[in-house]
């Protein structure tokens, strides 16, 4: 059965770094991120590794790890948000005491999804795929990233609906700060492969596929035994999202992670939007949708809220999911069964 935390009125949040931490020049960054989650009424703890920067992550992996594990075990602490992800991530899992993870929601995105994954598989410990610490630092947060607060305060047996943004942030402008710290201009438009309406079922599982791609063969990606394990041989809906890779390294991913039994017992696919999906020799993304809806025989939903191109939704591993999409808008109600 999956475990559910739960986000109470009041909580403690943990902010450590186990992937990268925060550069002397963003400390400003990272400290108006903190205030604004105490405005919300929250309590925050930061750790020594959120402050500290070196090598392409925040500290040696023992470091993260020993720090991590700590807030992890801390009755004080009811939630950890990491500044944001990193490069590195992978160096910690041997040194993560899975066996003695108290229940608490962790929540990021990017590189911190190997985390996020590795911990519902191999626990069934519900973990959250959403906005990281540093953008939450505008005065406040569009819909869709705001709802990362009502969705981990669901309570276990109870469900959460989520509609697609209206729009999203085709690029970053760093030059023009603003109060809602994404600036968000393109029309929002969820796509399917059928170019059809489509509703898709199933428990959720995913994360970065730059980073989660990893843990193939190993056993903090075992997908057979979660399923067995945890859900019961459920069907999983996967959602993926691309950081950097061009179409034929996605491509290479995805043919990886079916042959390694990923896509068994499978319900659909989503994928978030994404600047990279470079083409390479004219094969572009929408060709890889198409192939692997053919070869799986199952739905393919893409450019959705998820991912490196906000806002995002908030997706909960482990939780029982049904998406629908008609006339290019798209809804995520998420049930907190066991």
């Amino acid at each position: 059965m999956i475990i559910y935390p739960i986000l109470e009125e009041g909580a403690t949040i943990g902010v450590t770094a186990p992937s990268s931490g925060v550069k002397a020049e963003l400390h400003d960054l990272l400290k108006l991120s903190c205030s604004r989650i105490q405005t919300k009424g929250f309590n925050v703890i930061c750790g020594d590794t959120a402050w500290t920067q070196e090598k392409a992550k925040s500290s040696p992996a023992k470091i993260r790890a020993k720090e991590f594990n700590a807030m992890m075990c801390d009755d004080k602490i009811n939630m950890i948000i990491p500044p944001w992800g990193g490069e590195l991530l992978i160096e910690i899992l041997e040194d993560i005491d899975f066996e003695n993870l108290k229940s608490k929601w962790i929540l990021g995105y990017s590189d911190t999804s190997v985390l996020l994954m590795a911990i519902t598989i191999k626990t069934g410990i519900a973990t959250a795929h959403g906005t990281n610490l540093m953008d939450l630092r505008g005065e406040y947060s569009d819909h869709t990233t705001a709802m990362w607060q009502a969705v981990l305060s669901t309570k276990t047996g109870e469900s959460i609906l989520q509609h697609s943004s209206l729009k999203y942030q085709k690029e970053w402008d760093y030059t023009a700060p603003s109060p809602c710290v994404f600036h968000l201009t393109e029309p929002t438009y969820w796509k399917a492969v059928s170019n059809m309406d489509v509703k898709i079922k199933g428990r959720l599982l995913g994360g970065c596929i730059d980073v989660i791609r990893h843990l193939i063969g190993t056993q903090y990606g075992d997908v057979r035994h979660f399923q067995q394990q945890f859900i019961h041989n459920e069907s999983i809906l996967w959602y993926l999202e691309n950081c950097e890779l061009t179409t034929t390294d996605l491509r290479r991913s995805l043919v990886q992670m079916k042959l390694a039994g990923w896509f068994e017992n499978c319900s659909g696919l989503m994928f978030g939007r994404s600047n990279a999906n470079q083409p390479v020799d004219n094969y572009t993304v929408e060709d890889i949708y198409k192939e692997l809806s053919e070869e799986l025989q199952i739905p393919v939903i893409y450019d959705m809220d998820c991912g490196h191109v906000p806002p995002q939704m908030t997706l909960i591993n482990g939780a029982y999911a049904e998406i629908e999409i008609e006339n290019g808008k798209g809804s995520v109600m998420q049930f907190f069964n066991p």
